[in-house]
């Protein structure tokens, strides 16, 4: 069985990103493992609503990407000791599995199925599919 040293939840509001976070906590807490509680604020939709809102879309995000994570003490409460939390800007594709999981030497990701409906899919693509496909280290997704 492997052992995991440096796990990262990517967490995004979601159902789906709430169960991967039980299910972190749960794998970080058997392995004394270190958790990184990740949000990435997805900016690929805003440059338009950005020009016309002076910055106030990015700060809402903040707030609510900082709040929720705050909320997620969770993990303190079960015993992790060792947490880590980022919160950042950009692709959640792109800023997972190629900036963060290697930032962190990551060797377990896990996610939820799906934190977008069914039309963002379309569009933008599976944040999970993603990093399923580019992740250099285990991928765990959790289902609802």
């Amino acid at each position: 069985m492997a052992v995991y040293r440096n796990v990262i939840v990517a967490i995004d509001g979601s159902e789906s990103s709430e169960r991967a976070l039980e299910k972190a906590i749960d794998v970080a807490k058997l392995n004394k493992a270190t958790l990184h509680i990740v949000s990435i604020i997805d900016t690929r939709s805003w440059a338009n609503l950005e020009a016309h809102n002076e910055g106030k879309l990015q700060k809402d995000s903040e707030v609510f990407s900082n709040s929720l994570i705050e909320s997620y003490n969770e993990a303190e409460l079960a015993g992790i000791e060792e947490i880590n939390v980022i919160v950042e800007s950009g692709s959640p594709r792109t800023m997972i599995t190629q900036e963060i999981s290697r930032r962190v030497n990551a060797d377990l990701i896990i996610c939820g199925a799906s934190g977008v409906s069914a039309s963002e899919r379309i569009f933008l693509g599976s944040v999970s599919e993603n990093i399923v496909r580019t992740a250099e280290c285990d991928v765990l997704v959790v289902r609802k």
